[in-house]
Order: structure tokens, then C-alpha cells, then sequence
């Protein structure tokens, strides 16, 4: 049971709910604070996004919520800043509460949900300089530490949609951070095996894992003295990477600001073979981490995942079994993605 949450009161009251599914434990964000009438999802087909509409060009005319971290350049213009969702799907403005109904489990959409723009309206995190990714880096850091000990969040998701089949309804490059009351399933999946792996073979899962990759090779896009940037053996898309850091470190915000320009530099590198060697395809990158729940996850290690969007979506065997198709080997796709940096 996360904790702070014990009074019940009416559904109605709320913007967004969590909702845990009584077989799997999954849990599902009914966001209703960002909701269309049902109607409205008839038209879905959208034009592209239109650059000149640009809300984050300026935040302050286009009322975005007041900013809770600014970088600004020497020139005083600003380089980053980090502010509130106006539609967010979490809201911290009320306690959080259960909201059962007969058999089944839910909370209150209870929560931080915050936006991190980059300047440049143009320039993806593949196209920045990697002190630019490092600064991205620091903010999303920055905010770890003042959100995750805040009441009721229990885990800090946070993530960068790029291109509109990946979910990013504004063009201007920005990615977001969600501090929530629940580990997802997902999340709790990654411990109990690095746990499991740990008690099995008296190794640590992903130092076995990122030490392999690094003496092999074969999967290896980029490597510096932090950390690696490497294809997974069992790659759930083409092209899927990981950035692993080779010291033992479950927590994210406590990564070094030497490791963090390392991270930043792999990263950088991963995601600008991607946008070369596969033409800027839409993806998701995302940071996994230890729960900042107030215990002790000793036996895993935080990282980054990337995967570009699959050209098919999820069809029958996918939907029905969990399992993924990808159409390239990681190896054969490594080997690709490190031409592209040797160009």
C-alpha cells in the first residue's frame, strides 16, 4: 500500500485516477482532467503539429505555469526551463485517497507532472552538444531530488516523447517528468529479476550484463569510461538501446557530475546514430531507476532505454501475448548504428 493513503471519498472530485487491474496488479492512469467527450475520438487524425504555434517558444505568453527551474546563457536568455503541466495527468493540489468500487482498487490521480523545454525548437537531444544533453541531464536530476521526497510519491518517471506516432503533441523537443504514488508492475518486474539473478548467481544482473556487452562488442553502439551504450540481446524493437553505467548505482539522482556528462555523451551519441542511420525516426527514451520509497534496492542498476517506434503497430500476437517482434537482430543493428557514428 503506498503510503499516505487511507481516507475514501467520492471519485467525482478528482482530475485523473489510478486504477489497478484486480488479476494482473497492472495499474491504468485514467487521466479525466485531460479528457475529449467520447465523440472527439472519432477525429484523431490530426494535421502535423504547426511549428508556428509554438507554446514553449515563449512559456510566459503563452501562460504556461511559472517556472520551477530556469537555466539562462550569459546573454540572459534562457537555455532550459522546467515548469508545471497545464494538463497534467497527476496533480498534487489535493491528498491522495482511495477510490474502491466493489472488488476493485483505485487512487486519487495524486502527483507532480512537469515539463523540461530545451531553447532550440529545432534541435532533437540527437542534434544538441553534448554539454546541452548534460545541462538536459542536470535538470532532470535537479527535480528528482526536490520531488521525491515530497508526500505520496513513491517512484519519479521520467521520459522524452520525440515525433508525433511517439506521443509528443508538441513539436518543440521537451520531455517530462511524473512523481506518482505507485511502481508500476513494469518497474517491480526489473527488481525481483535483478533480485532473483543476484541469489541465483551471487552477481550483480546488470554489472554481468553491461561487463559482457562491453568485452563482446557485438551489441556495443558507444562506450566511454562510465558507461555503455549497447543494443539488448533480447531487443523488444529494432534499433532498441540501453545506456547502462558501469559503476554499481540503483539510484539515478545520485549519479556523479562526471557520470552525468559520460551519460550525457552516450546518450547523445545512441540517439544521433538513431536520427542519421534510420532518418529521425519517432521514439521513446526513458529513465528506469530505483523507487524512491525509502528502500533499499542494492542488487539494481538505474538506466536509459531507448526504442524508436516501430513502422507497424502492435498487431494480434503482440496484443494477445506481451510478446514483441522486431525485425532486425541486435547485433546486425549495432554494427549498423556504429557506421554511423564512424561517418
Amino acid at each position: 500500500m503506498p503510503k499516505n493513503i487511507t481516507e475514501k471519498i467520492s471519485k467525482t472530485a478528482y482530475e485523473s485516477e489510478l486504477r489497478q487491474d484486480i488479476v494482473t496488479g497492472d495499474w491504468v492512469v485514467i487521466a479525466t482532467g485531460r479528457a475529449k467527450r467520447p465523440d472527439e475520438f472519432a477525429k484523431l487524425r490530426r494535421a502535423p503539429s504547426d511549428d508556428a504555434n509554438d507554446p514553449f517558444e515563449n512559456p510566459e505568453e503563452s501562460e504556461q505555469e511559472k517556472d520551477v527551474l530556469i537555466y539562462r546563457r550569459e546573454d540572459g536568455d534562457w537555455s532550459l526551463r522546467v515548469f508545471p503541466n497545464k494538463y497534467p495527468a497527476f496533480s498534487p493540489k489535493r491528498a491522495a485517497h482511495e477510490l474502491s468500487e466493489g472488488p476493485y482498487f483505485a487512487l486519487a490521480g495524486v502527483g507532480y507532472h512537469e515539463i523540461v523545454v530545451t531553447r532550440d525548437p529545432k534541435r532533437s537531444p540527437a542534434l544538441l552538444d553534448v554539454w546541452q544533453v548534460a545541462e538536459v541531464l542536470d535538470a532532470y536530476q535537479d527535480r528528482y531530488l526536490a520531488l521525491m521526497n515530497k508526500k505520496n510519491v513513491n517512484y519519479i518517471q521520467i521520459f522524452h516523447n520525440h515525433g508525433k506516432e511517439a506521443g509528443a503533441s508538441i513539436a518543440h523537443p521537451h520531455s517530462q517528468i511524473l512523481a506518482i504514488p505507485v511502481i508500476s508492475p513494469y518497474i517491480d518486474l526489473e527488481l525481483s529479476g535483478a533480485e532473483l539473478y543476484y541469489r541465483s548467481n551471487k552477481h550483480k544482473v546488470y554489472e554481468v550484463m553491461t561487463e559482457y556487452e562491453s568485452e563482446s562488442v557485438r551489441r556495443v553502439i558507444f562506450e566511454n569510461d562510465h558507461c555503455v551504450a549497447f543494443c539488448p540481446f533480447a531487443s523488444r524493437a529494432a534499433f532498441e538501446v540501453w545506456v547502462v553505467g558501469k559503476r554499481a548505482n540503483p539510484y539515478f539522482e545520485r549519479i556523479t557530475d562526471e557520470e552525468k556528462f559520460a551519460i550525457a555523451e552516450a546518450l547523445q551519441k545512441a540517439l544521433f546514430a538513431i536520427y542519421r542511420g534510420i532518418n529521425d525516426p519517432p521514439y521513446n527514451f526513458y529513465i528506469h531507476t530505483a523507487p524512491c520509497d525509502g528502500k533499499e534496492y542494492p542488487h539494481y542498476q538505474w538506466h536509459i532505454e531507448i526504442l524508436p517506434k516501430p513502422p507497424t503497430p502492435w498487431a494480434g500476437f503482440e496484443l494477445s501475448t506481451g510478446i514483441e517482434i522486431s525485425t532486425i537482430q541486435p547485433e546486425v543493428a549495432a554494427e549498423y548504428l556504429r557506421e554511423q557514428l564512424a561517418q
